[in-house]
């Protein structure tokens, strides 16, 4: 686990199936850092859609649900 969110963040946000594209904001407080932006069926279009992101500023992450 990164020091940067918390394992309760993680845990909300990881799908049942598929992908969730999501994104740490640094300027909120621990435990609320990690935010959910959308969530995709396949590999490809979840990778697809976080090099689209036009935000240089933006960290963003990728969980993967359970197989």
């Amino acid at each position: 686990m990164s020091s940067d969110v918390t394992e309760e963040e993680i845990k909300s946000l990881t799908p049942q199936s598929g992908f969730d594209l999501c994104g740490i904001d640094y300027f909120e407080p621990l435990g609320r850092r990690l935010y959910f932006i959308e969530h995709y069926e396949k590999y490809q279009d979840a990778l697809k859609a976080k090099r689209e992101r036009d935000r240089p500023d933006e960290y963003l992450i990728l969980y993967q649900g359970a197989p």
